[in-house]
């Protein structure tokens, strides 16, 4: 599973998806809740986009 997740594609995905996600939570939905949401899809897309560029860094 380790190496499903940290591989690239699957890296973009998530820090994409996580990313739109959490731009769009607070809009679609009302209150506490669709903040915690973008705050939870944000930390999750940080840290694929943190894995993304130490995989850049390895490859350099």
């Amino acid at each position: 599973m380790k190496a499903l997740l940290s591989s690239r594609p699957a890296l973009w995905f998530l820090f994409l998806f996580n990313l739109a996600v959490a731009a769009v939570a607070p809009f679609a939905i009302d209150g506490t809740q669709g903040l915690m949401t973008s705050a939870g899809m944000g930390i999750v897309s940080l840290g694929a986009g943190t894995g993304l560029l130490r995989s850049r860094g390895q490859r350099a």
